[in-house]
């Protein structure tokens, strides 16, 4: 048995219930993109994205066709709209409360000890845009070295440094030391390496980020992986999860390098007779295009995933399943920069599951509880599978 989940990052389907708490109310990303610049996404519509309760259908976008696979939507639990709530909430792990923000900056008590470490001191230290970031703070680290400090919405702690001046190997180091010093009180979902290149303007090294996560305490992957299972994580999925849970892990570059890289693990385990999870995180359509507000350049991004999933299914070996979730919005048309409080996207292609309406999800657990089902994990936490067919 082989699962395959693709989590198309930030690609949401409108607002939550409680979107008014987030300040999003009227947030769509999917919709929203697809009217500003609209793109064909045949592909997706047939599976049945079509189907999908809120998604607006149109000939020269979504037509309206029968769905092929099963469809729904999900609804999020966890308090928070970041990437480390929404998949860790996937595989069983619902958040009572959020991960801490400091929307003033980080603390002299945080910054001392980081300044300690680096021995170079540091600049910015606030919210602030990654690309505006480096424009505004890149010149003056060229000149005394040290590292850029920022934050966002979201509860991370994002280190930002010219691969020329800061050699990537110290620059994972100096994250490493933020990660330790970031605990208890202070602790964030994830401390992030954001080098960067050129001359300026300067160019975001995205293939050279890395991401260090909280250790989430046990999830479903920790129970496949006990199961004597695969546990495949491909592109940022490992970082998310602090690297628990894991047989292997497959770096990737960008969202056509990861759905190569997928494509070929999904091969090589139908050759092999591979049974357990593949779980990839495709995260162009939120770095590249949801956070700069770019809806041409997401747009864009959908329908390069869109011409590629008649290739994924193909590789479904039978019997398995191909799962195709989201896990926050990040309307490229909305206000700001941040995430946006919205549905998580469900797809499943399976054999014989055509047409089927998976509903609205109470949970994004669900998916973990599929998993764990669908692979003879044991697992006693949140969610409901639905891996048995609904009558």
């Amino acid at each position: 048995m082989l699962l395959t989940i693709i989590v198309l990052d930030s690609v949401g389907v409108g607002e939550l219930p409680d979107a008014e708490r987030f300040g999003d109310v009227g947030a769509h990303t999917l919709n929203h993109t697809l009217q500003a610049a609209p793109a064909a996404l045949p592909n997706l519509a047939a599976l049945g994205l079509a189907q999908v309760a809120s998604v607006q259908t149109g000939p020269d976008t979504v037509p309206d066709v029968p769905a092929q696979g099963a469809y729904g939507r999900m609804r999020e639990v966890s308090p928070g709209k970041d990437t480390s709530t929404g998949h860790w909430e996937f595989m069983g792990v619902q958040l009572q409360h959020p991960f801490q923000v400091f929307p003033e900056g980080f603390p002299p008590a945080v910054m001392e000890r980081f300044d300690a470490a680096t021995g170079k001191g540091h600049l910015c230290n606030r919210p602030y845009s990654g690309t505006d970031v480096i424009r505004d703070f890149g010149p003056e680290h060229l000149q005394t070295g040290a590292p850029i400090v920022y934050t966002s919405a979201d509860s991370v702690f994002q280190i930002a440094a010219h691969e020329d001046v800061v050699p990537l190997e110290t620059l994972y180091a100096w994250c490493a030391a933020a990660r330790e010093i970031l605990q208890g009180e202070y602790a964030v979902a994830r401390v992030i390496a954001r080098p960067f290149r050129g001359e300026f303007p300067f160019e975001r090294a995205g293939e050279h980020r890395k991401d260090y996560s909280l250790v989430p305490p046990p999830t479903v992957l920790d129970a496949v992986k006990a199961a004597g299972r695969a546990v495949i994580g491909i592109g940022k999925i490992p970082d998310i999860y602090a690297h628990q849970g894991f047989t292997e892990e497959i770096h990737t570059d960008h969202n056509a390098d990861g759905v190569a890289k997928t494509l070929a693990r999904m091969r090589q385990a139908a050759q092999d007779g591979t049974s357990g999870l593949i779980f990839t995180n495709l995260v162009d359509f939120d770095s590249k295009y949801g956070h700069r507000r770019d809806p041409a350049g997401y747009s864009a991004c959908l329908a390069e995933f869109d011409a590629a999933l008649p290739e994924l299914i193909a590789a479904t070996p039978e019997g398995g399943a191909l799962i195709i979730i989201s896990d926050h919005g990040n309307d490229p048309t909305w206000h700001g920069s941040d995430h946006t409080r919205e549905y998580g996207l469900l797809l499943m292609h399976r054999a014989g599951w055509a047409g089927v309406n998976l509903g609205e999800r109470a949970t994004f657990a669900d998916v973990g509880a599929t998993v764990a089902e669908a692979l003879g994990a044991e697992w006693q936490g949140p969610g409901e599978s639905f891996w048995t067919r609904p009558s």
